[in-house]
This record gives structure tokens, C-alpha cells and sequence, in this order.
């Protein structure tokens, strides 16, 4: 990532559109550590924080959500016309989100089952990630993000060099951390062998499974670990369900779960989702 020449501080924004303020909250939670870059970084614009309220430009935007209605989508396109870089924080930013599940389903069913007069809902059938609308520059996945590695992505900026984020699997964090694998000491599905690493491993930590918080790593095999999982005993629709998580909608794991009939909950009796 190029560095911004500038004299004064970058500006910068952080604006977020369908989640949950889960990786805003990370960003907060850097806490004193913030101030160490003040003499780089003038946050002009952040709602969870400050009432303060700024239209740009912005030299760097950190954007949460993914995108689920007309005006986000236009809002997006806009914020990106007064960005020089945007980066994307979370899995709703990056890949989606939770609620990206929705593309398997008709809109309309959905809005009809939540709200009593849905003819007044005006809302996207898919919610979808940010690079999907926009250019992105650089993303920091997970839910919720990292924030020693938004503190290195920041880092980076400052001192104009390319910021040095994990390219791993979960599995090779276990392994450094000295987890026990839960695979082969209890028989747990788990999806560590194609998720980008960044969490510390937290659930296997715990002796439970990878859900893949932080999405699918590149070239990840994840139709190799689909037929182990097969060959363990879970059939298609299990299987569907452990990669239908927070980052569902990435396109490794949209792929492995289309291919076993959508997500649980939108599974239609020929045993092919929305997108087959």
C-alpha cells in the first residue's frame, strides 16, 4: 500500500453500513495505543465515538457492513468519490456477514417474515460486501477484526511501508501456539485447514472447532476439507451449515455450500440453493 505524502495528519473516517459495530468497537478498544498516532492521524469522522461529523475528503476510510439497500449502495459509491484509501474492516465488510445468507433465499420471504407491512421495507435481495460496489484498497477480515492487526495496517501507513498481515491458516497458529488439534484428539469438525488465520485460535483454544471468522485463506482446498469432513460422517447438509457462518458469502465457502444445497433454512427440496 502506498504511503500518503502529507505534511499534516491523514484524515480519516470510520463509517458503517448493515453489521453490528462489533469491529468499530475493536477499534476503540486499541485504546492508549491510539494515541502513539495521533502525530499521523486526525479522526475526523466516527460515529460510535464522536458526534463530531465530517464529509471529507478523507485520506483513509476504515469501512464496517456490507451493503443491503439502494441508499448504502449509493452512499458507498459516494464515500468512495472523496476517499483516496478505503479499507474494509470485518467479515460483514469483507465477505458479507451473517446476514449475507440471505442470498440463498428470496427477499421478499424474508422481509414478509419479520416486519408486519414488508410493502414498506425497501431493501436489497443480497446483502454483499463492500468490494462488490467499490474499489477496496486493503481489508482486515474477521468478527471482529484483529486489532493488533489494525494497529499494524495504521502502523504501516505512518511509516510508508506495506503492512505485514498473516497470509496462514488457523491450523499454523495451533501448531505455534502449542494447541492440541482438535481434529485428531477429539474427532471435532473444525475449519482451521482453509481459514485465514488472525483470531489466535481462540475456539480451538477452547477444544471446539475453527467456524472461520476470518474467511476462506487464498487457494484454500476447501472442497478437500469438505470430503473429509463427508468421510467423518457429516453429510451435505451438516457440512453446508459449518461453512454457512460469518463469512458464508466468501466465494470458496459460497461455492462448497451452493454445492450441498444452501444453508440451513434455505434449502429447497431439489437440493440446490439460490445461486445453483
Amino acid at each position: 500500500m502506498a504511503r500518503l505524502e502529507t505534511a499534516r495528519p491523514l484524515k480519516v473516517g470510520v463509517v458503517k453500513f448493515a453489521s453490528c459495530d462489533g469491529c468499530q468497537l475493536a477499534l476503540l478498544g486499541v485504546g492508549p495505543l491510539l494515541l502513539d498516532l495521533g502525530a499521523y492521524f486526525e479522526i475526523v469522522e466516527f460515529g460510535e465515538a464522536s458526534s463530531n461529523r465530517s464529509s471529507g475528503p478523507y485520506d483513509l476510510l476504515l469501512v464496517e457492513g456490507s451493503i443491503s439497500t439502494i441508499e448504502q449502495a449509493h452512499h458507498i459509491r459516494d464515500l468512495r468519490g472523496r476517499t483516496t484509501l478505503l479499507v474494509t474492516i470485518g467479515a460483514c465488510a469483507t465477505s458479507g456477514g451473517i446476514q449475507a445468507l440471505r442470498g440463498w433465499a428470496t427477499g421478499e420471504d424474508i422481509v414478509a417474515g419479520i416486519y408486519p407491512r414488508p410493502e414498506e421495507i425497501a431493501t436489497l435481495t443480497t446483502a454483499t460486501p463492500i468490494a462488490e460496489h467499490v474499489t477496496v484498497d486493503a481489508e482486515l477480515r474477521g468478527c471482529p477484526i484483529d486489532s493488533g492487526q489494525l494497529l499494524e495496517l495504521l502502523t504501516a501507513l505512518s511509516m510508508g511501508r506495506r503492512p505485514q498481515l498473516p497470509d496462514e491458516s488457523v491450523c499454523a497458529t495451533c501448531k505455534r501456539l502449542g494447541r492440541v488439534c482438535v481434529v485428531v484428539a477429539y474427532g471435532e469438525p473444525c475449519l482451521g485447514p482453509v481459514t485465514q488465520t488472525g483470531c489466535g485460535a481462540l475456539c480451538p483454544a477452547y477444544s471446539r472447532g475453527c467456524y472461520g471468522c476470518f474467511g476462506p485463506r487464498e487457494k484454500a482446498n476447501v472442497e478437500g476439507l469438505a470430503a473429509d469432513l463427508a468421510a467423518r460422517g457429516l453429510d451435505g447438509a451438516e457440512i453446508a451449515r459449518r461453512f454457512a457462518g460469518f463469512t458464508g458469502w466468501a466465494p470458496d465457502f459460497r461455492a462448497a455450500i451452493t454445492a450441498r444445497g444452501g444453508p440451513p433454512g434455505f434449502r429447497t427440496e431439489a437440493g440446490h440453493g439460490k445461486d445453483a
